[in-house]
Order: C-alpha cells, then sequence, then structure tokens
C-alpha cells in the first residue's frame, strides 16, 4: 500500500473491488485509479499499437492510458477511465487490450516489430498480394483493432434525457466556476453549474493553498453550501459538457450514481456561457518516457493531497521530479510535506534556486528509464556526470494547455501566447461563450483564478441586463511570481519517445511525418494517428505542433492547430439515444382504434411509426393466409370495415387555397367542385412522384387533402416550405389535422346499406351522393362526422371520419349494426391485397424513381398551369421512359410471384442491358384464385410471357403480362 496521511477520502467507509480477480480495498471518495495506486498497482493495460506496458498517466478525463472495463456481462462497459471511475463497493474492473494476460501480452511482439510498423505503414502495407487481403491481413487487422470489447449483450442499462434553460452555463467548478456561479446566482440570473467531477473545486481539491484561513477546499465547499440555498443555481457534479452544436445547443451527460437511471443527456441552451474548464498539463517526451510509475506532475500532485496516495509500487522507493516550470517544485514541495522520499526535482533551467528540502538538479534532463513493467531508474544528464537515479515513479512538468475543446468547436480558431507557451482562446466582443480562470491562461495561482472568473462573471451579469452584486474575493496568502518557463519541447534522443501515448506515437514519427511531406496539421494527425485516440490528443497535441514547428523552421502559430471536435470526452452510445431500445426505439404511435382491434385479437405490424392491425385471425384459422383471404373475400361479397386513420389528412383553407394546391398538384385542383374528391398525383422538383392521395373541397375555401402514411409527414412539411418561402403573398393555412380524425373505410357492395344505419337523415343514393362526392355530416344522433366516397378495394366504398376519440366507438357501433350484413373487420395485409387486385399504385411503386408516365398517369400532368416538379417531369429522360405499370400472373397457376424479381424476354441474358424492369407488389389473390403481382415492364405487350428472376433466392418464373386490374377493370362496382 502506498497510502500517506491527509486527503480527502473517508477512510472509515472501506470499499471493496477487484482488478483482474484479485481483491483489493479502497476508500470512499477514491476513484479507480488512486485506489489502483493505494495497492501498488502501477501496470494498468497496454498501448494500442505496439501494445507496450502502461500505467496511469493523469488524475482526470484526459487519461490516454488507464483504459479500463468495468462490470461483466451485459452490464460490461468497455474503455472506461479508471481516473474518473467513482469506486464502489463491489466494483468489477479488468484490464484491456491483450492477448494473453495483462503481465504476458502475446501482442507485445508488435514492439519488437516496430520497425516494421512506423508511421503511416498502413498506408504502404497489405497491398499485395492481392488476395491476401480477405484471407489474411484483413482477420488479422480486425482482431487486432480496438481496445476494450462489447459484452455483444443487451445494455440493462436505464438512460432518460432533459432540456435546459438556463441564463448561464458555467462549464467546470473550480476556483473561477464556483466564483462565476456565486456572482451570477446572485444577480438573479438563473445557472447551471456542470462539473465532470464528483466533488466541486475542481484544481483546488489538489492544492494545498490557503483561501480565508482555511484549506481550499473548505472554501469550494463554503460556496456549494451557499448555492445550494439559491433556488436560481442548479449544481451539477458527474455532468461533462461535451459538445457545443448549431444555435448554441451544448450536449452534457450526467451520471448518476445511485437510483434506476445510469446517466442522462442533457440539451443545453443558455444566453451567456462561461468556460471555467481549467488547463490540461503536458509533459516532456524522452528516450522511454512511457513506463509505469512515470505521470504527470499535477496529478502526482493530486493524487497526493486529495487521494492521499502515490504513484510508486513501494512506500519506500523515492519519486523524482522532471520539470521546466516552477510547477514541478510545487508537487516537490508537496510530496515532501506528506513525508513522501524524494530522489531530487530535475529541472531543465540552468538559474532555478536550490531546495533545502530536495536535491535540485539544475540544467538537467531526464534522458531514459529503467523497468518495464515499472519505473525503477532514471537517467539523469547535466549539471554534473550523466548518472542513474533510483525512482519508483517520476512527476513531469512541461507547463499547461488552457482546456479550449468547447471554445474551439465554435469554429474560433486560438491564438498562440508566447508568454504562456500555450494557445489561448479566441473571444471577440459581447461573445455568448466566454473562458474564465485557467481556461484562458488565468490559472498560475488559486486567487488568479478566482479573481477571472468574478471579472467574467460580472461582465456576463451586465451583458444580460442586471446588477453586478459586490461579493468580495477570499483571502489568500501572497504568491510569488513563477520563473519563466524552460524552452524545451522534447529531449533529443536517438531512440523512441512518446508523444500520444494511447496511439504509440513518437517522435520519430512525428520526424518521418515532416520527411514524407505530411507537414500540415491535418496529414500529421491522420498520417500518424497523432490525437485520434478516446483522449483525442489532450495530453499530446500541442508537444505534436511544437516538434512539428521546430522540424519546418517555422513558428508555432503558423504551423496550425488542430479544431477540437465534439465529444470531448467518449459518449456511450446508449445515452445518446436516451434509452430508445427495443420497443422504445422510437415513438410508437397508435391508431384511434387500437384498443378495440387488440380486444378482437389483431395481429399487429408496425407500418413507418404506427402500429397497424396486420389482421384479425378467428378460430380454427391456422395460417395468416386463410385469415387474410377471409378478410379480403368479405370485402368483394359483403363488406369490410378497415382503420385507415393512419393516412395524412391536411387541412388547407384561405382565399388562395385552390391557387396553392394547383401549384402543389401535377393536376388542376382549383376547377374542384364543392362536395367533390379529386385523386392527386404530387411531383418532386426532379419530376419523379413522390406521393398520391386525394382532395376533397368542403367549401370554396376548404379543402382536405390526404397522403399516403409513409409521406404524410414528409408532404406537410413540403407544403409547408412551399407556403413560407416559395409562396409567401398567397393567403393560405395548413393545419395536420392525421391525429385530430378516426377515419375507417367501409367497403363492400354492403356498405351503403350499413352506412345507412349510421348516418342522420343523409341521403347515400347514387345520384344524392355519387363515387368522389364528399360532405359533412352527423352520424348516430348529432357527432360530426365527414364522409368520402372513394375506394381502395375497387368496391362500393367510403371512408367515414369522425373526431379521433371516438374511433373505438364508431368500430363497435358499425360491428353491431353491420352484423347481419356479416361485417368483417380486415387489416393491412388483406389492403394490400385489395388494392394489388384493383391495381392501385402505393409505396412500393412509389418509391422515388417512378414517374407520372410509368403510373400511367402522364395526362394528369396539367399543362394548363404549372406546378412543382410539372416541367422537369417532361424532360426527354422521364416523358420517354419506356416502362409501364402493369399486372402479372404466372402461366403455371402453382407458381408465386416474388416482390423484387426482375423481368426479362425469355432466352435473353439475366443482365442489366437486357432488364426489362422489376415486381413492385405481389400477393396471393382469393379473387383470381393464383399469385398476381404488379410491376414495371418496359414497351409491355399485353399478353407476352416474360421471366421473373430471382438471383437471391435463385429461380425463375414464367409470367404472362395482364392489365393491372385484375378485378373489375371498367369500374362499374365502385360506381354502383
Amino acid at each position: 500500500m502506498t497510502r500517506i496521511s491527509g486527503g480527502l477520502i473517508d477512510r472509515d467507509a472501506v470499499l471493496r473491488f477487484t482488478f483482474d480477480g484479485r481483491a483489493m480495498t479502497g476508500a470512499r471518495g477514491d476513484t479507480l485509479a488512486s485506489a489502483l495506486l493505494a495497492n501498488g498497482v502501477q501496470l494498468v493495460g497496454r498501448s494500442f499499437k505496439y501494445h507496450r506496458p502502461r500505467g496511469i498517466f493523469t488524475a482526470g478525463s484526459e487519461e490516454p492510458n488507464a483504459l479500463i472495463t468495468i462490470g461483466t456481462g451485459a452490464a460490461q462497459t468497455p474503455n472506461t477511465r479508471a481516473t474518473v471511475v467513482e469506486l464502489s463497493d463491489g466494483l468489477t474492473a479488468f484490464s484491456q487490450n491483450h492477448i494473453g494476460g495483462l503481465t504476458r501480452d502475446v501482442m507485445a511482439v508488435n514492439d519488437v516489430l516496430s520497425p516494421f510498423l512506423a508511421a503511416g505503414f498502413y498506408y504502404k502495407t497489405f497491398m499485395w498480394p492481392r488476395a491476401f487481403w480477405e484471407r489474411l491481413y484483413e482477420p488479422i487487422i480486425r482482431r487486432a483493432a480496438g481496445l476494450g470489447r462489447l459484452s455483444m449483450e443487451a445494455d440493462p442499462g436505464v438512460y432518460d434525457e432533459g432540456y435546459l434553460h438556463p441564463d448561464v452555463l458555467i462549464v467546470g467548478a473550480g476556483g473561477a466556476g464556483l466564483m462565476a456561479a456565486l456572482i451570477c446566482g446572485a444577480a438573479g440570473l438563473n445557472v447551471v453549474l456542470a462539473d465532470e467531477d464528483t466533488r466541486a473545486g475542481g484544481r483546488l481539491l489538489a492544492e494545498r493553498e490557503v483561501l480565508n484561513g482555511a484549506p481550499a477546499p473548505e472554501w469550494a465547499d463554503a460556496v456549494v453550501a451557499q448555492l445550494r440555498q439559491m433556488g436560481n443555481v442548479r449544481i451539477m457534479p458527474r455532468t461533462t459538457v461535451f459538445g457545443v452544436y448549431d444555435h448554441g445547443v451544448f450536449g452534457a451527460v450526467e451520471r448518476h450514481a445511485d437510483g434506476p437511471v445510469r446517466q442522462t443527456l442533457w440539451r443545453i441552451t443558455a444566453a451567456r456561457t462561461i468556460v471555467a474548464a481549467g488547463a490540461i498539463e503536458r509533459h516532456i517526451p524522452f528516450e522511454n518516457n512511457d513506463r509505469p510509475g512515470l505521470m504527470l506532475s499535477g496529478a502526482m500532485r493530486a493524487y497526493a493531497n486529495r487521494w492521499a496516495v502515490t504513484a510508486q509500487r513501494n512506500a519506500d522507493d523515492p519519486i523524482a521530479i522532471f520539470t521546466s516550470t516552477d510547477d514541478g517544485h510545487r508537487t516537490a514541495r508537496d510530496l515532501v510535506a506528506a513525508g513522501v522520499p524524494l530522489a531530487g526535482v530535475i529541472d531543465t533551467r540552468a538559474d532555478v534556486p536550490v531546495s533545502p528540502d530536495y536535491p535540485v538538479f539544475r540544467g538537467a534532463t531526464v534522458t531514459g528509464s529503467k523497468g518495464r513493467k515499472g519505473l525503477r531508474a532514471i537517467r539523469v544528464e547535466g549539471d554534473g556526470p550523466a548518472r542513474w537515479i533510483t525512482a519508483g515513479a517520476l512527476g513531469v512538468a512541461g507547463g499547461w494547455n488552457p482546456n479550449i475543446a468547447l471554445l474551439t468547436q465554435r469554429g474560433a480558431a486560438p491564438s498562440w501566447s508566447e508568454a504562456h507557451r500555450a494557445f489561448l482562446p479566441t473571444i471577440g466582443a459581447g461573445d455568448a461563450m466566454v473562458a474564465a480562470g485557467a481556461a484562458r491562461g488565468c490559472g498560475d495561482s488559486a486567487i488568479s483564478a478566482i479573481a477571472d472568473g468574478a471579472m467574467i462573471a460580472r461582465d456576463v451579469v451586465v451583458a444580460l441586463g442586471k446588477s453586478a452584486p459586490d461579493i468580495p474575493l477570499p483571502e489568500a496568502e501572497a504568491v510569488g511570481a513563477d520563473m519563466p518557463a524552460g524552452d524545451i519541447w522534447h529531449v533529443p534522443s536517438k531512440r523512441r519517445a512518446w508523444v500520444d501515448f494511447q496511439n504509440d506515437v513518437t517522435v520519430k514519427d512525428i520526424a518521418l511525418s515532416h520527411r514524407e511531406n505530411m507537414r500540415s496539421v491535418e496529414h500529421l494527425k491522420r498520417w500518424t494517428t497523432l490525437g485520434m485516440a478516446t483522449d483525442q490528443g489532450k495530453t499530446a497535441n500541442v508537444t505534436a505542433l511544437a516538434l512539428m514547428a521546430e522540424l519546418t523552421g517555422k513558428p508555432i502559430p503558423e504551423t496550425g492547430t488542430t479544431r477540437f471536435r465534439p465529444p470531448y470526452t467518449p459518449v456511450s452510445l446508449g445515452v445518446l439515444g436516451g434509452g430508445d431500445t427495443g420497443a422504445y426505439f422510437r415513438p410508437r404511435r397508435l391508431t384511434p382504434t387500437d384498443a378495440w382491434a387488440r380486444k378482437q385479437g389483431a395481429v399487429f405490424t408496425e407500418v413507418g411509426p404506427w402500429m397497424r392491425a396486420q389482421y384479425f385471425p378467428r378460430a380454427g384459422e391456422h395460417h395468416w393466409r386463410q385469415t387474410v383471404d377471409r378478410e379480403a373475400m368479405a370485402v368483394r361479397s359483403d363488406v369490410g370495415i378497415c382503420d385507415v386513420s393512419t393516412l395524412g389528412k391536411v387541412d388547407v383553407q384561405g382565399p388562395d387555397a385552390a391557387v396553392f394546391l394547383d401549384r402543389i398538384y401535377a393536376g388542376m385542383m382549383s376547377t374542384l367542385a364543392v362536395g367533390k374528391v379529386r385523386y392527386g398525383l404530387m411531383l418532386r422538383e426532379d419530376g419523379f412522384a413522390y406521393d398520391d392521395g386525394t382532395c376533397a373541397r368542403m367549401s370554396d375555401e376548404h379543402f382536405v387533402v390526404s397522403t399516403t402514411t409513409a409521406q404524410a409527414g414528409l408532404v406537410f412539411q413540403r407544403m409547408e416550405f412551399a407556403r413560407q418561402c416559395l409562396w409567401p403573398d398567397l393567403d393560405v393555412s395548413l393545419m395536420s389535422v392525421t391525429d385530430a380524425w378516426a377515419q375507417i373505410a367501409v367497403a363492400g357492395p354492403k356498405s351503403r346499406a350499413l352506412l345507412s344505419r349510421m348516418v342522420d337523415e343523409f341521403d347515400l343514393g347514387n345520384a344524392a351522393f355519387p363515387f368522389m362526392a364528399c360532405a359533412s355530416l352527423t352520424v348516430c344522433g348529432g357527432l360530426a362526422a365527414r364522409l368520402f366516397r372513394i375506394s381502395f378495394s375497387g368496391e362500393l366504398a367510403y371512408e367515414l371520419a369522425v373526431p379521433a376519440r371516438y374511433g373505438n366507438a364508431l368500430m363497435e357501433r358499425l360491428m353491431t349494426l353491420g352484423a347481419d350484413l356479416n361485417v368483417t373487420p380486415y387489416g393491412t395485409e388483406a389492403l394490400g391485397v385489395l388494392r394489388i387486385e384493383k391495381g392501385h399504385a402505393a409505396g412500393n411503386e412509389l418509391n422515388g424513381q417512378t414517374t407520372a408516365q410509368m403510373l400511367g398517369l402522364g395526362r394528369m400532368v396539367s399543362v394548363k398551369k404549372d406546378a412543382i416538379g410539372a416541367v422537369m417531369s417532361r424532360r426527354e429522360g422521364l416523358a420517354h421512359d419506356p416502362r409501364r405499370l402493369v399486372g402479372l400472373m404466372p402461366v403455371e397457376a402453382e407458381g408465386t410471384m416474388v416482390a423484387g424479381a426482375h423481368l426479362f424476354t425469355p432466352d435473353t441474358p439475366r443482365n442489366l442491358d437486357h432488364d426489362r424492369g422489376w415486381v413492385t407488389s405481389a400477393c396471393y389473390s382469393p379473387h383470381v384464385g393464383r399469385s398476381i403481382a404488379l410491376a414495371y415492364l418496359a414497351d409491355p405487350v399485353e399478353g407476352e410471357t416474360v421471366i421473373a428472376a430471382n438471383p437471391i433466392e435463385g429461380g425463375d418464373l414464367t409470367c404472362r403480362v395482364v392489365s393491372p386490374h385484375f378485378v373489375d377493370p371498367e369500374g362499374g362496382r365502385l360506381r354502383d
């Protein structure tokens, strides 16, 4: 154990966990990383490419090495950073990315082969012989690719989503963020304070600074207590703001420590945003600088001060610090104060003062290390002869990079600051998103970050029209000015020095990229895979840019910088889906008669977003075909009822309604008489048909447009676009009323007899209410309704619409009143059979690549007016398309037509050059007594035979071309 005194953990609350099957203990307040260090664990994983042994490198979400799999079975979560996993009792963790065990990884052979696996090797190898790709190369690459492994079981986690609209969003609850929240909250603004840590305080929790005469964490706790008393401030720990998107919408993931919900996805829109996300320390590459036990100096300080643990394997092993800034000395002083043995501080600056508490090697560098699975010694050169120094851990301090990821996601390029030796955010006056504290280079001390947070918050308060409250800053001890940082980005070496730990990118790789002319930051990233891992190069990118600048002889600003893209840290697909899995994958819309249909034992199917009754089986029916045949024949012989409420319905009203519809439909609608219905076809801008339906004129300025179920949303969207953007001068209003009306198709020879028992004093005779008529009326003693005499089956038919809440009651009344008429409910399967028998086009025929000519509706595209797509429909390629909608029947009665089969003339090759068309819809017709189909066929001749080829399932079928109207081609039944 390497526990030391102090820290912010609860030692009385012992938590038990396992790592690779080994039982260990930690304390409440630990992370998995700190608990592993407390148990003397240095080796926690393997690198991606060379499978080098790796240890914990940081103390936050920037961690590149300690990627762990948490949990087992379905709850298993790979690629979790041990540095942000809150330790819990019973936690099970496993190392990953190895074959044969963590200490004996078979894939470590890649390290031996590293001379052959240099940067860009994957662009140059696996090219020959070609046959080896699928048989050898691809299987090997797929086996080696990736880091963790999925369980391949359904995620049992529960996920949620929500929306927040604060006045101010503050990202980061360190000193700057807490002070900003206090001022904004006191000013009366609604504030959301989000931080990825479990406890507010940020870097204050990792330091020994004193504020108001007490340790800095106590000041942070006091501010949090004040904020909790404000009803207008929402504190969100365990919440990572991972990205900023269009219109200033921020994405955030909140991790829940307990309760049924595992994570919540928040979409946050704020009037102003303050990014107080702190800074990320960078390292100094040197030979073999990736051994377990090497860690960022600031992380080492955090583990000692917050979690009371040190990084070496054994408590007696000395620790060394390699630094080019004063920050390394802060770590050294804190370690000495905690009683940790210190081998010394290796400082690259020759003029740094000596310390009475520990040895200082001035003007020196670390040039090597020993200990493959855990650091044992480092080589120091400078300030005397080269020597090996025993060290069980090494902290490296190369400076700090402001965490500007969210700020650059907006598209603003950061600016280079030579004084800070880092990129700073570029913020314009009046920007809705600003940085504060260390995130904009003001993090040399706790009080400097707090003061900057206060200044930025006051500006935001005033910008939002409030008065900034006068809240004093905490008192702090005087802090001397830091010495200038050393001018060093790496220690030159002839062997490998690591820049990006997770992707195994070395200084040599960057030099190779330069030699091969991959010098732009975009090419550098892709050639070397720099910054492409789960940490997105948080600890590596700036160092890599400095190295490329050194190679090109250009200053860093001219070399450029990569742009950060969301997400800031990896986000699980489960939370992005908001828990919408299984039955909740997408919203399920229920028809107005859903409850009634379920009582009848209906079998349901998904039709777009709707759950519709597919068929209604009866006792003794053992196959769905028996049920569907019965339902279809009942419509042909008696009367059937079917819920067609899912068809889109749009109310179009206004003085210019008729003119508007003339422009929307290919055909003329302005000449439609009141009380009449007309079939309509809609074209896309390119002239292809995309939807059909009916248009009913209820009054001079009121039309009801119906659409297909599948295209209901799209049609309404395009109509609204046309109204608002194309013709805003027209006086017309649109309203989608699909959900407002329950609409029931009543079809069959006895449909008039049944409806006559429903309507209130309304003449349904042919003379008074002919085919394609419509009317507003009442039913069942006064219920407002609409009636349309239209037919999708080819039989005498009507569609009766009532307010949606009466849908169940309407079905029950129809069934009761039609019992002696053998009324039969039918579902979507029978509906499909009926429409194929009649030759009606539906979704399969309107698939986005069909024209009015192909449908046999070319004359419906009016030449007397213009309409969307009308001109394009007359272009050569569309107007003279030889394919037409036809009917097909197998020559042999027992043959089965298959939708999707392609059509060929007998004795011609089965290739695209001889392809004449395809089968769009097929079914068994109980009326015809055999399988039938609709198809598009080029230059059809009624009576000819064609071959329906099914290369996927195998087999050809000889068919005869017939009329697409298998039932009543003259249309007498529907007009009866």
